[in-house]
């Protein structure tokens, strides 16, 4: 993907189409030029704001496997979003990414969504044959710039996809990351974060790499969980890498944690996340299950 691909206008990203003609003597045809997989995904989640229904035709009518627990499974949960008229919604689209068959975006919902407290979210769609089949999301309620330890917000920083050739390895190294330090809790850190600039947007957390130790620090000496048991997806492109974990979170939470890491010459150099609670599985609308 592209940068251009994030500058494409809300029209165009909307239009179901392109068409055009072209003619050999006396006969002629018409051929349908279709979106990409990336500019449904968008369109999809900006007429969550306009209501508008095209999008619904990305979306697979047999077969929809939704893992947001508030919603049933199937297109037909979605479809009341969908009502022609703005909704009363705002959707601010700060990051999309794609590798093979899945579109991950980095979103701000705000307006009425939520009953007006706003939620950063991360979107995963599946898609199988230009059709959305499968959905994966997290959500978690905006914290301001102004209330974070870092002064960042949970959203600003870099969005240009650079480096698409070192997509495999800085994979790799976010995935060993999330695996030694997160979850097994060894102590070479500085195998992947970069000693000279580490961006911080979670909001509890200091920028630099002495921000992060001193957060993982404050953690142990409190007895308060910060633990990672399972990554069940890693999606990357380029010098993005998201993944997608399971565990345990301050006293006995059960969270899923979506991290967006930012890799330069090497080394993470910026880090966004969500943290969203489990509800217990008696509460959920499907079977699915979060991952």
């Amino acid at each position: 993907m592209t940068k251009d691909i994030k500058k494409i206008g809300l029209t165009l990203l909307l239009l179901s189409s392109v068409t055009f003609n072209s003619c050999s003597d006396s006969d002629s045809s018409q051929e349908t030029l279709e979106l990409t997989n990336v500019q449904k995904a968008v369109a999809l989640i900006e007429a969550f704001e306009t209501g508008d229904t095209a999008p619904l035709d990305y979306v697979s009518n047999e077969t929809y496997i939704q893992h947001n627990l508030n919603f049933p499974s199937g297109k037909e949960a979605i479809v009341p979003f969908f009502t022609g008229e703005a909704s009363g919604i705002t959707v601010k689209i700060h990051r999309v990414f794609s590798e093979g068959e899945f579109v991950f975006l980095h979103t701000t919902y705000g307006g009425a969504w939520n009953n007006g407290t706003p939620q950063v979210v991360f979107d995963i769609f599946k898609f199988e044959n230009g059709l959305i089949v499968e959905h994966w999301d997290n959500l978690q309620d905006e914290i301001l710039a102004t209330d974070t330890v870092s002064g960042n917000s949970m959203t600003d920083g870099v969005v240009d996809v650079l480096d698409l050739d070192k997509t495999s390895e800085n994979k790799i190294l976010v995935t060993n990351f999330v695996n030694d330090i997160l979850k097994e809790g060894k102590d070479n850190i500085t195998d992947f974060i970069s000693t000279e600039k580490y961006i911080q947007h979670n909001p509890q957390v200091g920028n630099g790499l002495d921000g992060l130790v001193t957060a993982l620090q404050f953690f142990a000496d409190n007895n308060l969980k910060l633990q990672y048991d399972t990554v069940h997806y890693v999606y990357a492109e380029g010098n993005f890498v998201l993944t997608v974990s399971e565990g345990g979170f301050l006293d006995s939470q059960h969270v899923a944690y979506y991290d967006l890491f930012r890799v330069e010459n090497g080394k993470i150099v910026e880090h966004w996340d969500v943290i969203q609670n489990i509800p217990a599985q008696s509460e959920w609308k499907n079977d699915n299950g979060k991952f």
